[in-house]
């Protein structure tokens, strides 16, 4: 059994910030993945791509990572296009990949399954309840607010929403997709919300401003630590999510858990590419900015 199991398509991207264009793996399950390959913690990825790309499987199994990987007709191909300060991008997507299956992950098993779905069919509602059965789902629920238009990816509302979330104990969220999410403005009455459904953590990230955390009616505030240099932003809320998620599963509390993955984002943004720290970066940084 794995500690944490994350399940996500891993990408092709195409990244362009107004400093550089790149092409490179992308995708939660490839960021997540990479942020948590040197922590503590028995780790598995399930992922589905086409052969054209088990080249982005390879890396990861060289460097210790367990994947468990399914055929897929085609690799999902992003687009990303970010703004001046890396708080805004704008997404095309040019290929999809083949959804995962509840056959498919019935002999997994974990304690935390961390969702990261990029669009709205890559795991069902039927899935979802099957893998709450075994243990406890964390999702990141921007794969469900996405429609794609004439490649052009529009923010949509979920319409199986309240019928998923009540198996799900972890919803990771920005702003805009929270309110997207629940139809208000306003993180209080937004996380709120996502409680009476049946989340009972709630991590709405804010990108500079820092991360809110709401569970058992309490809300913890996170800060953001200011990285060295706004390389690059992609992946920065997987690797948060990765940092939170081992920080939990060892049995930190919230505060702390928020704290080491804004600090783990921090490091991740200084650089292009997935986090490749360790655990001792991560806590010099947070010994730093408490002195």
């Amino acid at each position: 059994m794995y500690d944490i199991c994350c399940i996500g398509h891993i990408t092709l991207d195409r990244v362009v910030t107004p400093t550089m264009e790149k092409h490179m793996a992308g995708g939660t399950s490839f960021y997540f993945s990479n942020a948590i390959r040197k922590m503590d913690v028995n780790y598995g990825l399930v992922t589905a791509l086409a052969e054209s790309e088990m080249n982005f499987v390879q890396d990861l199994r060289s460097n210790g990572t367990a994947v468990n990987v399914f055929p897929s007709a085609q690799t999902v191909y992003f687009e990303n296009i970010y703004s001046g300060k890396l708080d805004h991008r704008t997404q095309r997507v040019l290929q999809v990949a083949d959804p995962f299956t509840v056959e498919q992950l019935s002999s997994i098993n974990a304690r935390i399954f961390h969702l990261g779905p990029l669009l709205s069919n890559d795991i069902s509602v039927e899935l979802i309840v099957s893998l709450a059965e075994r243990g406890r789902v964390s999702l990141d629920v921007q794969g469900y607010l996405r429609e794609v238009r004439d490649q052009s990816v529009c923010a949509v509302d979920w319409p199986e929403k309240k019928q998923a979330l009540q198996y799900v104990h972890t919803v990771k969220a920005d702003e805009a997709e929270l309110e997207v999410l629940t139809g208000v403005t306003g993180i209080a009455e937004g996380a709120k919300i996502l409680s009476d459904w049946g989340v009972q953590e709630i991590v709405i990230t804010r990108a500079s401003l820092g991360s809110v955390v709401y569970a058992d009616n309490v809300f913890y505030e996170i800060p953001a630590f200011t990285p060295l240099a706004e390389v690059d932003a992609t992946g920065c809320g997987d690797t948060y999510m990765a940092g939170y998620l081992y920080q939990r599963v060892k049995g930190a509390g919230i505060q702390k858990a928020g704290e080491f993955g804004a600090a783990m984002a921090s490091l991740k943004m200084e650089s292009y590419g997935p986090f490749d720290g360790t655990e001792e970066d991560i806590l010099q940084l947070l010994a730093v900015n408490k002195s």
